[in-house]
């Protein structure tokens, strides 16, 4: 197999990261996932923007690491957790880059949900 090479953003595909500077809160129904003031938002191309949220202050008693990987050229190699509640499992509703490349490098140590899955909340002040 040959060697990945990390594609760097550019005017065609920019990517930032930067300080969300607002309260997060992530939650499954009543159930609250993540609550932080931590968060970044990483803007990608014309993608939604995506929150990531510090692993620290995610919830560690619902996630369950997944053997899911996947591989973006931009960010490097996702892993994933499938979040575990008492009236069901989200499979691999969670993903993370543990090893991001430099151009992402903030959003090691953090993690992000599919929005289609969870509720993700950015206060509005």
């Amino acid at each position: 197999m040959a060697a990945r090479q990390p594609k760097i953003p550019g005017p065609d595909h920019p990517i930032t990261v930067e300080k969300t500077g607002r309260r997060v809160v992530v939650r499954v129904g009543e159930t609250v996932l993540a609550d932080t003031t931590g968060a970044l938002t990483l803007q990608e191309a014309n993608y939604p923007a995506v929150q990531y949220v510090p692993l620290a202050d995610i919830d560690s008693k619902v996630l369950t690491a997944s053997t899911t990987q996947t591989y973006c050229p931009y960010k490097g190699d996702a892993s994933y957790y499938t979040i575990s509640l008492p009236d069901g499992e989200l499979t691999d509703a969670v993903w993370f880059y543990p090893e991001p490349y430099d151009s992402v490098a903030d959003i090691a140590g953090h993690a992000a949900f599919y929005t289609d899955r969870v509720d993700v909340v950015v206060d509005s002040r």
